[in-house]
Formats: structure tokens, C-alpha cells, sequence
């Protein structure tokens, strides 16, 4: 019987994720799980300004840390909670020490009935039907892309993390369903209720053996960098040849908007391979654009290795073949977009210490 379709997919991360947890009070079906990680590294190379240094440098890696707490309501009925703050490891802080709220949202999940959550949490366009490719700690993940930049990902904001409510299916003899809302507001400060924007996305899963299909969109009306007005669609595939090695393929597209911006589609091939403490990564990416932008095409590689259940190191390496683009839409046309990097392979190398 081979593992769960999802953890040999993302096998790339398993030493990268190193999931740990402390349960610090478990009684009565009531449970609170503290879990988080301090993670350090040094990074360097990748595009850049003209003119700007690109060498290597100390940094933080998503150092985290989260509460858990659910209780059972019944046989079928579990409520839960989650809360989960960002800090800074590299640097001393002497106000808050946190820099971001990352999580926060509670919910209620039933075997039979599905899981419906609100709050503060993950795009689910990200997480359940591009997430196969989401295995990198720093960069290189590139569907989700980032149509305000030109390159790279919103990943797991996209149209997501505030002011949201969602629907998970239960599992339907290997299918699923998903949708997710989201609220963009300016209640008590704007003139009329035309500010006021609901965004959804959604999709489907299917798993049989092997093989894992999933389909969903994003619709982008409103919300970061005011929408494009336009839907994303995109849809994975994963194969588990065993319990070690799994391939995937990607499709992700989005038409320009009413200025002629934004439009691409991107194609993603990869695979991950777990072998004892070692993990091993690697994606192609090709994105086609409709605008004045060249297509390109990129890749992303990376090394895990356990040294204990709760302490691991890793290397990752990056390399897109145009730099970052600045677009400015007003007026739109084909001289709005400016390459500002370099072709450099930016790399990563660090530790992590899970909790």
C-alpha cells in the first residue's frame, strides 16, 4: 500500500517541513498542540536592481510559531482553532518580536458532513490543487503567479488569509470539493458599498491508487492590486510510481485584462524523491505571456537531509532566464514593462529546528 498520494507528492519537503508538534494538554477530546520552527540561513545570487548588490546574506526563514486546539463534539463533530504568528530569528527585536499574523481562523469538521472554517487562512486554489508544487522553503514555486510583479507567486495569500470563509467536502470515494470567499471591505470609509468586493475559489480533487487529479480557479474581480477582473484556472496531476518517487505536472492559465496586462499561461513539470533522511526536488517551469513580456522559462532544484526528527538542513537553488518586471499600466502598452534583474541562480542553504 503506498503512502498517501499528497506526502509522497510534496516528498521534496518532507525534511523541509519537518512537522512537529508538543501536545500540551489532551483530556476529554479536548487537544492543545503547540508546533513552530526556528529556521536560519544564508542566501545569495537571484535577479536584482541594476546597480543593487546580490551577494550573500544572513536571513531569516520563515521562523514560525502556532497553536492548535480542537475539542469533539460528538462521534462526527470536532471544532478546532488555529493561531500562527511569523518572527524575525535573525535579528534582535526589542518591540513585539512577531512580524506577522500568518493564521487565524476556527471551524467545525465532520466525517460525514465535510469541514467548514472562517478566518484567517491559506488560498485553497493554493494548497489543494497547485500545492503538488509547493515544496520549497524559499523560492521557485511559480504557479499561483504573481500578475502584479510579472514573476514568482502569491502562493498561499492569493485572493486568501483574512476576511474568508470555506467548504471542504468529505472524501467521496477519492473526490473532493472545495470553495473558499473572501471579503474586501471598505465599510465606514468609503462614499457608497461599490468598494465591497466577495472573491471565491474553488476546484476539485480526485485520487485513485497513484494518481491524483485536481481542477479549480481563482476569480480575481477584486481584491490585491485591485484584480484583473479576469479568472485563473489551473490543474495538477500526480503520479506515485512507489512509496519513494512521484512525478507531477501542471497547467495554470489567465487571460489579459481589459488593458492588454497580465495574461500568460504556465506549464510546470517536476518530481520528488524520498530516500531514508534524504529529499530531493526539482521543477521546469514555462510561461507564455500575451503581453510585451518575453516568455520564459525556469527551474528550481532542492537537497533535505534529516539530521534528527526535529532538526534538518537544505539547499535550493533558483534560476528564471529574464529578470524581475515592473509594470506600470497607466497607460497601458507595450513599453509598461521593465526587465530590473539578471539571469544570476539565486541560492539558499540553511537549518531548521521544528518544535
Amino acid at each position: 500500500m503506498k503512502k498517501t498520494l499528497l506526502a509522497t507528492a510534496i516528498a521534496g519537503a518532507m525534511a523541509a517541513s519537518g512537522a512537529q508538534a508538543a501536545t500540551v494538554y489532551s483530556q476529554d477530546g479536548t487537544e492543545l498542540i503547540v508546533n513552530g520552527r526556528i529556521a536560519l540561513g544564508i542566501e545569495g545570487g537571484g535577479p536584482t536592481d541594476e546597480g543593487i548588490d546580490n551577494g550573500a546574506r544572513f536571513r531569516n526563514v520563515g521562523s514560525r510559531l502556532g497553536l492548535s486546539l480542537s475539542q469533539d463534539i460528538s462521534r462526527d463533530l470536532r471544532a478546532f482553532g488555529r493561531v500562527e504568528w511569523r518572527f524575525n530569528a535573525d535579528e534582535r527585536d526589542q518591540e513585539s518580536g512577531f512580524d506577522e499574523l500568518r493564521h487565524s481562523y476556527i471551524g467545525l469538521e465532520s466525517a460525514s458532513w465535510g469541514t467548514v472554517q472562517a478566518g484567517n487562512y491559506d488560498s485553497f486554489y493554493n494548497t489543494y490543487i497547485m500545492g503538488p508544487f509547493d515544496v520549497y522553503i524559499q523560492d521557485g514555486y511559480e504557479f499561483a503567479q504573481d500578475y502584479a510583479e510579472g514573476y514568482g507567486s502569491i502562493g498561499g495569500g492569493y485572493q486568501a488569509r483574512g476576511d474568508s470563509i470555506g467548504y471542504i467536502t468529505p472524501n467521496l470515494s477519492g473526490f473532493q470539493a472545495y470553495l473558499s470567499a473572501k471579503h474586501y471591505s471598505q465599510r465606514n470609509q468609503a462614499e457608497t458599498s461599490a468598494d465591497s468586493e466577495i472573491t471565491t475559489q474553488g476546484g476539485v480533487s480526485y485520487e485513485t491508487g497513484p494518481l491524483r487529479l485536481a481542477l479549480g480557479y481563482v476569480d480575481n474581480e477584486g481584491g490585491r492590486a485591485e484584480g484583473t477582473g479576469e479568472m485563473l484556472y489551473g490543474a495538477s496531476a500526480v503520479y506515485a510510481f512507489n512509496d519513494a518517487f512521484s512525478a507531477r505536472l501542471g497547467y495554470e492559465t489567465m487571460d489579459e485584462d481589459d488593458d492588454g496586462l497580465y495574461g500568460y499561461d504556465a506549464w510546470g513539470l517536476g518530481g520528488s524523491y524520498a530516500m531514508g533522511q534524504w529529499a530531493f526536488a526539482a521543477d521546469v517551469y514555462r510561461t507564455s505571456y500575451d503581453d510585451a513580456r518575453e516568455n520564459r522559462t525556469s527551474w528550481v532544484a532542492g537537497v533535505y537531509y534529516d539530521l534528527t526528527s526535529n532538526f534538518d538542513v537544505f539547499v535550493e537553488a533558483t534560476q528564471r532566464d529574464q529578470g524581475s518586471i515592473t509594470i506600470d499600466p497607466n497607460p497601458p502598452g507595450d513599453d509598461n514593462y521593465i526587465e530590473t534583474g539578471s539571469d544570476d541562480v539565486y541560492w539558499i542553504t540553511g537549518a531548521r529546528y521544528h518544535f
